[in-house]
């Protein structure tokens, strides 16, 4: 069904691009004429207002054209926007970990668009929403800017202001507005190819435009490729090995599973209760105890010195995944009479990429470890093959409790193949009505269709049968003995493994209207109008196979074993839905101006009202005031009132499982609290499940919108003493209340602990042990964001070529949640400066500056992005618990062939060769993936060429 769809998709958007170059071939003219009818009525829009306007904007707007980005040379317009200062961790292309990777997202203002964090970037393109993505095992609440094609884009708008009021929901940080390009003559290529200096992570990328302009309208295509092959975190020494941070002594190897071991990477251990120092699987030939390895205090050391005999988990994973992307896409416009215009557009994108992780862990949840039975062919303390029992310690019972990785049945991995259509349409012009108008429809219906297979797997009910009693696994059809003491054999890997698969999709449909006019004179100018009407349809599926979704992965119990039915929790299909309404008004007027004082005074205010399906209605405003006193100079501010509706992800997501990082507050029979009533003062979760705890995740169908208040104010110098030279400074705040997210298993056993609230969250053993933890998204806290933007420019042309310079600064001064607690009181978590979970990096300071060299044919470039440091929040003693500030040099040098309009590019991304700064938060990867930079030094070659 799968294939047969994107066959039929690809056929269909082929057929309409193919159609579409018969119409131009039949009404084709001189191309002048239609260059002279285009300029006629050609408008420039702003982001952040749907009135048609000069540049000028009362809000925080950054361009980036079509020069910027091609000396970038990037292979998707991510890489452009993730070097801005002002954006904070995001999904790349080059990512590692998670189920995202092969996706590219865009987070301002570090308010989300992560994984695992709600959008609250709105991505446009034209002024026009683009599906969210999906992969993994699951959707997305983001747009994947690598659907985009690159070779399509004329520039980039950036508005670092809350916009909900002109654009709708999600637009609390900001605007992210990518405007394609209208008209292309003749063929456009462009070709990239690139390497690291330690020959991986190559890539070869590029596009075709064609275009042609006829006397009532244009034809354009652009096809699109982009092939990014892997790099092994055994290719670098920062992530060969996965960095332990140690406290006091070395770490025994009971209850931390994450840890490698042994040559084949499995780690043994008796269970809770029991000394490492006397741990009878030490007694084992040829397995050394962890402890022999010596380290100081406060140390922060690899968890996998030669002298312990334990090699790495992290062999052969990827720090970069590869990815392969293939896209076409094309518009057709006709000026249907004088006064309207029409066109209609496709795309098709189809990406494949994938993962590596770790070998499958042979565990099951909630017991620590798989239970061994006595007489079980290869357990060494039942039969006369291995240390005889009495030579070890006595155990509660005859069966031995193990936790291993097992390499013999490779690695996990997980695959995707990912398929984005979009078909749309729409029109405009002008009618008058008591003074002209101009007004525009659209429409379009996109979709995002993946299939995720995960490989590396393990079936435990069959893991059960083959380490169970022998005439259980005789009895059972195909079952073989399994060896977890030595090597895993195929066969033994074949019973015991699963390959899974799931397929989730996206769609959306949407329709907009607009008009806008010149309502009346005002004294100091003309009063300007928008208003509109805007419907979209949102749903979503996540359909996980057979398995994944039976109860048989419950793990009942099975005859002869003494294993609780604790493995797994079963995924249910997630499916979901909504529909919007929204209405919008906007005016901008001319206060002032030519006065003494004041040269220009302009009020701007907006108001939406949007109706959704879910959650109800909510209305939303925005003021912006700008004065300049004289020509050189401009004072802007803004107030701005946001909301963010729940997504389907956040809505409907079926519960799954998950393993959570979290300190039990019952450890040691948590004196006194009454949550841990029952608790022995024995227990210690850190010797259970590798000090992990188990659990699901779920959405929540009870969830309220998101509510926000931005606050800006900037200045603006152009001196005109100084030609070429602007300054632009701007100062935010934004204050996001009811913010959706997940507790922490650590806040809700802190509250079961405490307060008994939560505890229905929170299943015990009787041994203490939390064998599972539903965490389900709620409006749990606020978030309180603010900082300092500065972007400087300066230009000069000298008898030897020109100069352009530019300087990019954002300082974040305030970075909060605050999180209401059962008891009335509010924890607050300042995460300014910090790096305290993967993915969370939050410095203060983040710049970049870039000189550009023209003379003739002849340009260069120069380009040092900077990222603070920050304080690694489990305060280990690398670096004296910093996480380094790091500098990321690039240079380009170009030659460009005027009689062949040919344009030839060398550059070098990080010259200097400088690796991400370690960080204990980001175990077993070791750094920060969406912050910081794996690759090293990285050269690329482009051609580009007109004709």
């Amino acid at each position: 069904m799968k294939t047969t769809n994107r066959m039929m998709a690809s056929a269909s958007v082929a057929a309409l691009l193919i159609s579409l170059g018969g119409v131009a071939h039949a009404q084709t003219v001189p191309a002048g004429d239609g260059e002279a009818r285009a300029s006629a009525v050609e408008e420039i829009v702003v982001t952040g207002s749907r009135i048609r306007r000069d540049a000028t904007t009362v809000g925080p707007l950054t361009t980036v054209g079509a020069e910027e980005i091609a000396q970038a040379a990037p292979t998707s317009v991510g890489e452009v926007l993730q070097s801005m200062p002002s954006v904070g961790v995001s999904l790349n292309s080059n990512g590692t970990q998670g189920t995202s990777y092969g996706v590219s997202s865009i987070n301002l203002r570090y308010l989300g668009s992560a994984e695992g964090s709600g959008n609250r970037t709105l991505v446009l393109v034209d002024g026009h929403r683009w599906v969210n993505a999906v992969g993994g095992r699951s959707f997305r609440d983001f747009v994947d800017l690598n659907t985009i094609p690159l070779g399509m884009i004329d520039r980039v708008e950036v508005l670092k202001d809350g916009a909900s009021a002109i654009y709708g929901a999600d637009a609390i940080a900001g605007v992210v507005n990518i405007f394609t390009k209208k008209y292309v003559d003749g063929f456009e290529a462009n070709v990239r190819a690139g390497i690291t200096d330690r020959g991986d992570n190559e890539n070869l990328s590029g596009y075709l435009n064609w275009g042609k302009r006829f006397d009532r309208g244009s034809v354009l295509v652009s096809a699109s490729y982009s092939d990014t092959k892997e790099i092994l975190t055994s290719d670098r020494a920062l992530t060969v090995r996965a960095l332990t941070p140690l406290t006091a002594a070395p770490p025994s190897p009971r209850g931390l599973y994450a840890l490698p071991g042994l040559a084949n990477n499995a780690y043994f251990g008796t269970g809770a209760g029991f000394a490492s120092s006397a741990n009878p699987i030490t007694r084992l030939p040829g397995v050394t105890n962890i402890g022999s390895g010596a380290s100081a205090d406060n140390s922060f050391r690899t968890a996998s010195l030669p002298a312990d005999d334990y090699n790495p988990i992290t062999q052969g994973l990827y720090s970069v995944g590869p990815s392969k992307r293939t896209g076409i896409f094309g518009r057709f416009t006709y000026e249907l009479t004088e006064n309207t215009t029409g066109r209609i557009e496709a795309l098709y994108s189809h990406r494949t990429s994938s993962q590596v992780f770790r070998p499958p862990l042979l565990d099951v949840r909630g017991s620590n470890g798989i239970i061994i039975a006595r007489d079980q062919a290869y357990n060494p303390f039942g039969t006369a093959n291995g240390v005889p029992l009495a030579n070890a310690l006595a155990f509660s019972g005859n069966s031995l409790r193990i936790q291993r990785y097992a390499p013999e049945m490779g690695m996990l991995g997980s695959f995707q193949e990912v398929d984005t259509v979009r078909i749309a349409g729409g029109l405009e012009g002008r009618f008058e009505l008591a003074g002209e108008w101009k007004w525009d429809m659209f429409a379009s219906y996109s979709t995002n269709e993946a299939k995720f297979r995960s490989e590396g797997g393990v079936n435990y009910e069959n893991v059960l049968r083959a380490l169970g009693s022998p005439a259980v696994c005789a009895a059972t059809a195909g079952c073989t003995p399994l060896n977890i003491f030595g090597v895993i054999t195929p066969e033994m890997a074949a019973y015991i493994g699963n390959t899974s698969t799931d397929e989730n999709g996206a769609k959306q449909y949407d329709f907009a209207a607009n008009v806008s006019r010149e309502l009346f004179q005002l004294p100091a100018g003309t009063m300007g109008f928008a208003a509109g009407y805007e419907y979209r349809k949102e749903s979503a599926y996540d359909i996980p196979d057979a398995f994944a979704s039976s109860e048989s992965i419950l793990l009942p119990p099975i005859s002869g074993s003494a294993q609780s039915p604790t493995g797994g929790t079963p995924r249910t299909a997630t499916r979901g839905s909504y529909d919007l309404h929204e209405v919008y008004a906007e005016v901008s007027a001319p206060l002032l101006r030519d006065l003494p004082g004041v040269y220009r005074l302009e009020l701007d205010a907006a108001v939406r009202y949007s109706h959704y399906s879910t959650v109800g209605g909510k209305a939303t405003s925005k003021l912006g005031l700008s004065y300049r006193p004289i020509e050189e100079v401009l004072f802007r501010g803004t107030y701005s009132q946001g909301f963010r509706a729940p997504s389907i992800l956040e809505l409907y997501q079926s519960s799954r499982g998950q393993n959570f990082p979290a300190v039990d507050p019952c450890n040691g029979g948590g004196a006194g609290k009454p949550g841990c009533a029952g608790v022995p003062t024995t227990y210690n979760q850190s010797q259970f499940n590798g000090g992990l705890i188990a659990g699901v995740t779920s959405g929540n169908k009870e969830l309220e919108p998101e509510t926000a208040e931005t606050y800006s104010f900037g200045v603006v110098l152009t001196p005109s003493a100084i030609p070429r030279f602007s300054l632009t400074v701007d100062w935010f705040q934004i204050k996001v209340d009811d913010a959706i997210a997940s507790q922490s298993a650590t806040q809700v056993l802190a509250a079961c602990a405490n307060t008994l609230t939560f505890c229905n969250l929170v299943q015990r053993e009787s041994t203490g042990e939390v064998s599972r933890l539903t965490q389900a998204v709620v409006n749990l806290s606020s978030i309180e964001v603010a900082g300092v933007d500065a972007v400087a420019r300066y230009g000069i042309s000298t008898d030897w070529g020109n100069f352009q310079g530019t300087l990019d600064v954002s300082y974040l001064d305030k970075y909060r949640t605050s999180v209401p607690q059962p008891d009335g009181s509010i924890v607050v978590d300042d995460r300014t400066g910090k790096s305290d979970l993967p993915r969370s990096t939050f410095p203060r300071w983040k710049g970049q500056a870039s000189v550009r060299y023209t003379n003739g044919d002849f340009d260069a470039g120069w380009k040092t992005r900077y990222i603070g440091s920050t304080k690694d929040i489990p305060n280990n003693a690398v670096n004296g618990g910093t996480v380094k500030a790091i500098y990321y040099h690039d240079a380009q040098v170009g030659y460009t062939m005027p009689d062949i309009d040919t344009n030839f590019t060398l550059g070098m991304d990080n010259v200097f060769d400088q690796q991400p700064p370690a960080s204990a938060a980001n175990n077993p990867i070791n750094f920060d993936i969406y912050t910081y930079d794996i690759r090293g030094r990285y050269l690329y070659f482009r051609v580009s060429t007109k004709f």
